[in-house]
């Protein structure tokens, strides 16, 4: 018996996917939803979600993507939990292998997201979302005239102190080297911040607290001195895993992984799109995912009109 199937398939259930399948559904094109997780992605760990538009008082992560799944389900998408494991051009279609199946699209849109690499620390998923935040644009506004850190040594976690600074009244910025890999002319313009405090050659160890982060514990590597640093919120920027694995050799990518796409989401196979996260250029944020689903559903219906 032949699997089912589906005009498209979207993989990756957060806000990317689940735009893509409102509009997918309201084009009556008979639309699959797949989540290795939890539906909403991660911004569903966000405590108050304020720079998405028509929520002027801020909403939870978790409230606004299941609006959304609400919506999506509204029109007709069919939403299930699984793993993608492989993806493969069938005759007329793309079959995606699954640890419950094989399932066949006509139309396949990955929505994927990426995975902000974790410390791996004690009170770290505690935490999370509780203080420790893996997105400045998203919560640095929660932490006005408060004591923060970011850790990291490349561009985001520059980025990040920056932004940080126009909010907090200290930032810390902790590395584990001397050197930083972020651009020399984002790390002077941190170091010229005079809210920005750098501690270098230091990692952390612990993130402690009860009801919310307190403190930090510091390690100097080359002095091996332990420390506690008092803090109210730690911001991750140790890189990105985009969950692309199951997708090398299938469609082009950039040095990091992440999709290449065109500017109307379309990867480098025809019938193949991509929008959020996992796209390379993405900005991450829950607009812009938003809107990259849009133009990916619109550009499947373009192409299943052929």
């Amino acid at each position: 018996m032949s699997p089912l199937l589906y005009d498209v398939i979207i993989i990756g259930g957060g806000p990317a996917g689940l735009t893509a399948a409102l509009y997918t559904g309201r084009a009556k094109l008979k639309t699959l939803v797949i989540e290795r997780a939890f539906i909403g992605g991660q911004i569903t760990r966000s405590e108050k979600v304020d720079n998405y538009p028509g929520f002027p008082e801020g909403i939870t992560g978790f409230d606004l993507t299941q609006q959304m799944q609400i919506q999506a389900e509204k029109y007709g998408a069919e939403i299930t939990s699984a793993e993608v494991t492989a993806l493969n051009k069938a005759k007329d279609s793309f079959e995606l292998s699954t640890e419950a199946g094989k399932l066949n699209g006509r139309c396949i849109i990955i929505c994927g997201g990426t995975e902000r690499n974790k410390l791996g620390v004690p009170g770290e998923e505690e935490f999370s979302g509780r203080g420790v935040s893996y997105c400045a644009t998203c919560d640095a506004p929660f932490y006005n005239d408060k004591v923060v850190a970011a850790v990291g040594g490349g561009n985001m976690a520059i980025y990040e102190a920056l932004h940080l600074s126009e909010f907090a009244k200290k930032v810390y910025l902790i590395h584990r080297r001397q050197g930083f890999r972020a651009d020399a002319i984002l790390v002077d313009k941190a170091k010229s911040k005079g809210n920005i405090e750098m501690v270098l050659d230091t990692v952390i160890t612990a993130i402690n607290g009860k009801d919310s982060i307190q403190s930090l514990s510091l390690n100097n590597l080359k002095t091996q001195k332990t420390s506690d640093l008092p803090v109210n919120g730690l911001f991750v920027a140790v890189g990105l895993q985009p969950n692309t694995a199951y997708l090398k050799g299938v469609v082009d990518m950039d040095k990091n992984g992440s999709i290449l796409v065109n500017d109307q989401m379309e990867t480098s196979v025809s019938g193949i799109l991509c929008a959020g996260d996992i796209r390379s250029g993405s900005i991450r944020q829950v607009i812009s995912a938003a809107g990259d689903g849009a133009v990916a559903a619109l550009s499947a219906k373009r192409y299943l009109d052929r």
